[in-house]
């Protein structure tokens, strides 16, 4: 039986008067990005939002203006229109500062047209300077205003008693069926369902995320067109593909990301702020796509945003876009692997996938191989077939001996997932050359499945004995080295 799904509220106004600060603000975190200029939202963002025990799905919307539609502003506002499609109610949201204004006006004749109920927020309230906003804010005809200060908190209570009488028998609903006992099926929590797949796609700037993201998903969703730089916010969106081979549903969460050109390039505080975004985005996913562009090839900053995936634990795989028009396709493939394996030498044998999000070439093997890839990710080793392993790399390659004193390697435990994450116990480990470590990484992704993913190993030596602080000769220190 299909879950029943929480109340659906845009919010709606003409830009900068606080429709992202209010987004913020009802689900309790900074998600969307915020700045004095106008026009900083782009894309939908979607949120769980709670006011007092009132649960519901809070969309927000790229500033409504009034220009033509194939410009930037006028596909941003065809995006804001296809928001109100389905959706359980609307806040529509003024500046009670400014006082109304024409697009104001404009954005309420439009309203009236549809069938979505409609709450009018009067925001930048605060004070007195606010009073005659909220006064003229009646004219529009939506009944009584609720003045609130998104910025400073006030008001947003009082949003609730626009809400309830709208949405209030749905998300009582939705929050029983969510409530509802169920199956303790699974009760290791490690053995339990991975859940959807957190999917980010990263890049330079027009390498296509956006565009294949959208063909993904079958409809325009995000904005897309020649401008580079078009998305700022980092965007989720949950998705149910079907696989085709095996005819499965399995749950993704798509994340869009910024472009993120080289930091010497990136002067603007807004920009900035959307790489940041696109940054945070990377820790949050389980599996990262690097988004090339067939028709530039790799560049540097490819191999930047690659490395810091890596660093971040994060499982990575490549996709070369637009290979509909890509030149020498060959060549180009087999220059890109050549390239990603001199310039990441922490990961070999990264995936790398020929996809066209035009045509949509490629991205259905692209996505079988990334929930691979997670599996991976987050395998166990049995402690017992770990340390065979162990003993048989170190049978096959005894640690060295410098200065005629052997490194004593004991036994290797894995101590986490996500990224797979070892601890090798012995001792003198602080000899131990990196190129052994290398040896041992290597033999673990090799020999234990562990080839595309990034690798944590932790060396723990035993305590000195005679040291003041020690625990206890069988103790381990916490950690001597890292690699």
């Amino acid at each position: 039986m299909k879950p029943v799904e929480k109340p659906t509220v845009i919010i709606i106004g003409r830009p900068n008067v606080g429709k992202s600060t209010l987004f913020n603000r009802l689900v309790g975190k900074k998600l969307a990005l915020v700045d004095d200029q106008p026009g900083v939202t782009r894309d939908r963002r979607m949120g769980d939002a709670e006011i007092a025990g009132l649960q519901f799905t809070v969309v927000d919307t790229a500033g409504w203006e009034d220009e033509d539609e194939l410009s930037l502003p006028g596909r941003m506002r065809k995006q804001t229109e296809a928001s109100l499609e389905g959706a359980d109610a609307a806040m529509f949201v003024v500046d009670a500062r400014a006082g109304l204004t024409p697009l104001d006006n404009e954005i309420a004749r439009y309203l009236r047209e549809h069938d979505v109920p409609i709450v009018l927020v009067a925001n930048k309230a605060e004070g007195k300077s606010g009073e005659a906003g909220v006064l003229e804010s009646y004219e529009l005809g939506f009944g009584e205003p609720v003045a609130v200060s998104a910025e400073h908190g006030e008001g947003i209570a009082d949003l609730f008693g626009g809400l309830w009488p709208i949405i209030g028998e749905k998300a009582d609903a939705a929050e029983a069926a969510a409530n509802a006992p169920r199956d303790e099926e699974y009760e290791d929590e490690e053995n339990a369902p991975l859940g959807p797949l957190k999917l980010a796609i990263v890049g330079r700037p027009n390498a296509g995320k956006s565009t294949l993201i959208n063909r993904l998903l079958g409809e325009d969703r995000l904005l897309t067109g020649p401008e580079a730089g078009i998305t700022r916010d980092s965007i989720a969106i949950d998705w149910e593909w079907t696989d085709p081979k095996t005819g499965d549903t399995r749950e993704i969460r798509l994340i869009d990301t910024a472009g993120m050109r080289k930091k010497r390039n990136v002067t603007e505080k807004l920009e900035k702020l959307s790489v940041a975004d696109a940054r945070r985005a990377v820790d949050f996913a389980e599996v990262v796509v690097l988004l090339l562009d067939a028709t530039q090839g790799l560049e540097h900053q490819d191999l930047k945003i690659a490395a810091l995936a890596l660093e971040e634990g994060r499982a990575l795989m490549v996709a070369i876009n637009k290979w509909d028009v890509a030149e020498n396709a060959s060549s180009l493939f087999n220059g890109i692997k050549a390239a990603l394996h001199d310039g990441l030498a922490q990961v070999r044998g990264l995936p790398v996938f020929s996809v066209s999000a035009k045509t949509g070439k490629g991205l259905d093997t692209m996505l079988g191989a990334a929930f691979t890839l997670r599996d991976s990710w987050s395998k166990r080793v049995p402690t017992a077939a770990l340390n065979r392993w162990f003993d048989d790399a170190l049978a096959a390659n005894p640690p060295p001996a410098p200065g005629g004193r052997r490194i004593k390697l004991r036994y290797i435990t894995q101590a986490g997932t996500r990224p797979p994450r070892f601890v090798v116990f012995g001792s003198r480990l602080d000899d131990l050359p990196k190129s052994y470590e290398r040896y041992l990484i290597n033999g673990i992704r090799s020999k234990l499945g562990f080839e595309a993913v990034p690798v944590r190993v932790t060396l723990k030596s035993p305590k000195n004995p005679y040291n003041a602080n020690r625990g206890g000769g069988g103790n381990y220190s916490s950690g001597n080295k890292k690699s």
